[in-house]
């Protein structure tokens, strides 16, 4: 019995790591436009959900992560470290936002 749980929550993670691309990325923005929202509704104003997503996914090196952990990421941002990776790539790198 345990077993058969267990290949059903594999195949349900399988299912989410196996949503087409255009499906992937329309879910990923929106969600950075949603939490843009959020930021601007605490007084940032000027950052964009594509902002967002530069942020999120500069930790991950090695590839996309599984959704879920793309969505934990996105929704969990605080702007406190979102402002802090702002300032370490526009003072200290010298990238352009």
């Amino acid at each position: 019995m345990e077993d058969r749980q267990h290949e059903e929550q594999e195949r349900r993670i399988d299912d989410a790591a196996a949503l087409p691309e255009e499906e992937l990325e329309k879910v990923i923005t929106e969600l950075c436009q949603s939490k843009a929202e959020e930021f601007l509704l605490l007084g940032y104003e000027n950052i964009t959900g594509e902002d967002i997503w530069q942020c999120v996914s500069n930790k991950y090196n090695k590839g996309l992560p599984r959704l879920h952990r793309v969505v934990n990421d996105i929704l969990s941002l605080k702007t406190t470290e979102y402002m802090n990776w702002l300032t370490m790539n526009v003072v200290y790198k010298g990238v352009r936002i």
